[in-house]
């Protein structure tokens, strides 16, 4: 599935974005309406990781959308 679907659906993708990362808040999820960049820069700073470390997690999590 591309980025685009996964942003125009993401009420339906939250749930499991919000699976995958646990430490994010349902408000920062709503706040990045599907914006790829942005959920990688609050997992980035949620988790600690590098900018590539999150990156690669968003590409392996939409991957498996």
């Amino acid at each position: 599935m591309n980025w685009d679907q996964i942003e125009g659906k993401w009420e339906q993708f939250k749930g499991n974005a919000r699976e995958q990362w646990g430490k994010l808040t349902d408000d920062e999820l709503a706040e990045a309406r599907g914006n790829r960049e942005q959920l990688a820069g609050l997992v980035q700073e949620r988790y600690g990781k590098t900018k590539e470390e999150a990156e690669r997690e968003v590409d392996e999590w939409q991957a498996r959308m």
